[in-house]
This record gives C-alpha cells, structure tokens and sequence, in this order.
C-alpha cells in the first residue's frame, strides 16, 4: 500500500446556520433567476464580462438611500463594476425580488469600504437580512477589510426556497441616526440543490441536514490550479480561488495538471454544475516518494469563527494512476479522523478522469 498524496481539487467551506425550511431537491434549475446589481451606479460591464444591471427599480423605496462614488481605486479591485459605485442608506431599507419558488438561491453581497462623496464606510454599521432570516448583523466591511488585509469583500449565501416567491432583502443600519449601511453589488442567482444530509466527522451517528440549512460560503479553492471567475464556472457564476495563500508550513506538496490524453468524464450521478471541469483537470499531491510522504501532511488552515458547524466539500479526481490500492490516503479536518484509507480510484470505480467528492461536517 503507498501512502502517496492529497489529490485535492477543491475545497469549499461553508458555516450553516440550521433551519427549518423544507428545501427542494433539485437536480437541475428550472425557472432560473439571476439578478445582478450594480448598486448606485448604472448598466455596466465587468472585466470578466458580466452584465450588471441598476438597483434602483428594485428598491421598495428610494427616500432612504443615496447614491455614492469611491474617491480612490485600490489596485486590487477585480474591476471597477461594481465596486466604483455604492448605495447608502440612512435607515432600514429593502429590496425586493420575485423569485422561483422551487430553488435555493445564491446571495453575493460586494462591498468596497473606501471612502466616498460625502461617506466615510469606517462609520458604517449594519445588518442585512434576508425575509427576516439574519445574514450579517452589526457588520462592518471596514474593520472586516482591514482584518482580511483586503481592499474589497463578498459574502456569499445559499437560501433555502422562498415558497411565497418574494425575497426581501434589507439592510438596517445599526445606530439609527448614527450609523449608515451601504453595498457595491448585489447578485441573486438561482441554483439546483446540491447539498445533501451529511455525517459529523467522529460522530457517525449524528446527521447534519444541510440541505435543509441556510449556509455561508467561507472558502472556495481550485486546488493546484489558477483563479477561475464566474465566467467560467460550471453554470453557477461561482469564483474559484488559488489554494496557496492557506496552504500550512513550508510543504506545498507538488502541483499538477491531466494530461491532453485524459478526458475529464461526469458519471451519470455527477451532474456538471458540481464543479466546472478546471477544477477536476489540476491537483496538488504530496510526491511520488511514499518514504517523504510518511513524513509530513499536505495541510490547508483556515480562519474561521468559533461555535459553529462547518461543511467542508472536497473534489477529487485520479488523472496519472489507474488502479486500485496505488494511492491511498487518510483525511483529516481539524485534527479529527474524517477519512481513513481513501481511494479516489475506488470511489471512482476504477475509472481514470472521473470526478468525485467528498462531504464532512464539523463542529469547531
């Protein structure tokens, strides 16, 4: 048996928070919605050529929001749409969407917290909800920026079905009279239903129905590979992000790519939209040297917040071997056994160029 390597492709993870909402299940998204909004600003297009569209008509009310234009742009803005502009808000305000009532959708919410005509976003304390269900509360995107080392920030939901069609999402802000709220770009997009209930790591008789829970997207990592905008995602306008930056300690391991010979092939339980092929076609694996790799584990760390559960999606596929029992491996999250012995080529069913993924839960 060889020891050989972490054959991750990507890795997602999420905190949810448990709901009660029956969610549907999905496989495909039928009466898709996508909005994108370029919040204060007009029709524009992005440098990943992404069309957005203007806020205003989706504003419930006006009287309570202003306009804005950032004095400065940080180099490390993806684009100036929809960044460049904001919409301020001077006190409890609500957009409104209708909205399939079958799917979950994602919600992105941009924010660049810079200064602005006559707003300074340092001063900005607010909460967004979504129909009454909190997603941030008391948020402040300038101390989040500063502690991230990041110019610009998204938070990214996945709701549950809306069974009236109607999602109102509204930003409050904090201190009334005091404190403003404010927001760059506003994305709800349908999707299918790709969460599925899932065991904790070390507690195989408790279950977590994640299908059922509203989740964060904390992390979303293309595992060896390069930055992959929602241009070029599988159908879900998600971004991929370099695994680098979060790998621990002085082992990289050692990046690779399938070959032009090998085609990246979904079976038929493994709907594409799961992840687009970029993700499945480079890894990052521990080394051909099964002595070395008993030596050390190829290990990623993540800032997360305490008191909260956390799906982590690991996406495999086995592109330079071909048969059972060549690489075998144990996974491990926050120090817990999550997976012993795992075999991308077992799971895979002996197949080369097959996707696969792997689902955990855990408390931290």
């Amino acid at each position: 048996m060889i020891f050989n390597t972490h054959n991750f492709f990507s890795l997602i993870l999420s905190s949810f928070f448990i709901i009660t909402v029956h969610s549907s299940r999905n496989t495909s998204v039928s009466n898709s919605d996508s909005f994108v909004l370029s919040c204060g600003g007009g029709s524009a297009t992005d440098a990943d050529g992404r069309n957005w569209v203007p806020d205003s008509k989706f504003l419930t009310s006006s009287k309570n929001s202003m306009t804005a234009t950032a004095q400065s742009q940080d180099p490390s803005l993806p684009s100036t749409i929809p960044y460049m502009n904001a919409r301020i808000f001077t006190s409890e305000s609500t957009y409104k969407f209708s909205v399939s009532s079958k799917n979950r959708h994602w919600i992105r919410l941009h924010f660049y917290p810079t200064s602005y005509n006559d707003f300074n976003s340092s001063y900005s304390y607010f909460s967004v909800t979504a129909n009454g269900f909190t997603l941030l509360k008391n948020f402040s995107a300038s101390i989040t920026s500063q502690a991230l080392t990041q110019a610009y920030i998204i938070r990214e939901f996945s709701l549950t079905p809306i069974h009236s069609g109607s999602l109102n999402l509204t930003f409050t802000p904090s201190i009334p009279n005091s404190s403003l709220a404010f927001v760059n770009g506003i994305e709800v997009i349908s999707m299918p239903e790709i969460f599925q209930s899932i065991t904790m790591v070390e507690f195989s008789d408790t279950s977590i129905e994640v299908e059922d829970s509203v989740l964060q997207t904390m992390f979303r990592l293309n595992v060896g590979g390069q930055y992959i905008p929602a241009t070029n995602d599988s159908g879900l306008s998600r971004t991929w992000y370099d695994d680098s930056p979060y790998l621990f300690g002085a082992a990289f391991g050692v990046t690779s790519e399938a070959d032009k010979n090998v085609t990246i092939q979904y079976p038929n339980n493994l709907p594409k939209y799961i992840a687009p092929v970029d993700v499945y076609s480079t890894a990052r694996t521990m080394g051909p040297n099964p002595k070395i790799n008993l030596d050390y584990n190829l290990t990623w760390v993540f800032q997360v917040d305490p008191n909260f559960t956390y799906v982590a999606r690991l996406h495999f596929c086995e592109f330079e071997l071909s048969k059972i029992n060549e690489r075998v491996f144990d996974i491990f999250i926050n120090n817990q056994t999550a997976q012993e012995s795992a075999d991308v080529m077992a799971w895979a069913d002996s197949k080369q160029g097959v996707p696969v993924y792997k689902d955990f839960a855990i408390y931290v």
